[in-house]
């Protein structure tokens, strides 16, 4: 098969223009995409670059971190924490998925993505933020039951429960990934393949595509509203949360019981602000604040977790202090 050959051009602001030369028929006859990324922003690449990096380093080991808090410290052994595990696994492997393309991109200056390559990210992030929707529902089902049925906490969120309902968000997610990709497998694509990202997403390699998209956008529209019932047990969790507390008469009582979800509170709002802002935001809006909206989507969110819950959670504090003194004994 002969290669496509890619032809680019910039215009003022910043849009990229491809011409495909090679055809067949009505549809191109190319296994590549081209990701816009970095590349042609030859002023801002390095610290945007060098801000993406620092992002994805620090997520990674604050999540690591987290991870072995709640794996090794016996404190830690409880439901919330359980779940909070879970979701910084999550939030390790959701910044590699654009973070890979960005290294190659910036080292090679290589804007082409092999289709097979494109396919796999789409799978991998949409899996990974299916589980994170998921999982955030479920800590907020968790902390309803623990401020509002305090006394039935321990018999309803059961051991065996958070096992089901962890196992159940990660192969939902897969699942739902998996449903989406093999749609993508169908489709052939015509035109100029560009990808205005700095990875390939579900709805932007669907958009490029010239075959009857009606099943894949039928699947989007059920994603849609699997997105909004989760959305919706997530903040009704909160509103009996809030009116359970504003109910309890001792200030003491009502700063704890906030002070235990509060945390949750703010990563869900991160997360869906940035979610709304990144895949709802006017068509009008230039590139580059796109692009920008990719890194604080994939990598500030994941960067911002376990700061948030290891600066708002007096636990998780005295589990670092634990930690930093056994590891001056061992020393």
């Amino acid at each position: 098969m002969e290669k496509p050959n890619y032809q680019y051009l910039l215009d003022n602001g910043g849009a990229v223009v491809a011409h495909v030369t090679v055809m067949k028929g009505n549809q191109t006859s190319q296994p590549e995409f081209i990701l816009l990324g970095l590349s042609d922003l030859t002023l801002s690449r390095v610290p945007i670059f060098t801000l993406f990096l620092i992002l994805n380093v620090l997520s990674l080991a604050g999540n690591l971190l987290i991870i072995l808090l709640v794996v090794k410290d016996s404190h830690l052994q409880s439901p919330m924490y359980f779940f909070l595990g879970n979701l910084s696994a999550v939030d390790i492997f959701t910044p590699f998925v654009p973070g890979s393309h960005v290294l190659v991109e910036f080292f090679y200056g290589s804007r082409v993505i092999l289709y097979s390559t494109c396919i796999t990210q789409v799978f991998f992030f949409s899996w990974f933020v299916c589980t994170e929707v998921f999982l955030l529902a479920v800590m907020s089902y968790d902390r309803y039951v623990a401020i509002c049925h305090p006394l039935h906490y321990t018999t309803i969120i059961s051991t065996y429960l958070c096992v089901q309902l962890a196992f159940s968000a990660w192969t939902f997610g897969l699942a739902y990934s998996l449903m989406h990709t093999l749609c993508l497998l169908r489709l052939v694509f015509c035109d100029s393949p560009i990808i205005p990202g700095l990875f390939c997403e579900l709805y932007q390699v669907i958009y490029l595509s010239c075959s009857d998209l009606y099943l894949n956008y039928l699947l989007l529209y059920l994603s849609t509203i699997y997105g909004a019932v989760v959305f919706s047990v997530t903040i009704f969790s909160y509103v009996y949360i809030f009116k359970t507390v504003l109910g309890i008469k001792l200030q003491d009582g009502r700063t704890k019981a906030f002070s235990t979800c509060i945390s949750h509170l703010i990563v869900v709002f991160i997360f869906y602000g940035t979610s709304f802002f990144n895949y709802f935001h006017p068509k009008t809006t230039e590139f580059l604040v796109c692009r920008m909206l990719s890194i604080v989507y994939t990598g500030l969110t994941p960067f911002l977790n376990p700061i948030i819950y290891s600066l708002r959670n007096h636990e998780l504090k005295a589990a670092v202090r634990r930690a930093l003194v056994r590891g001056r004994l061992e020393l």
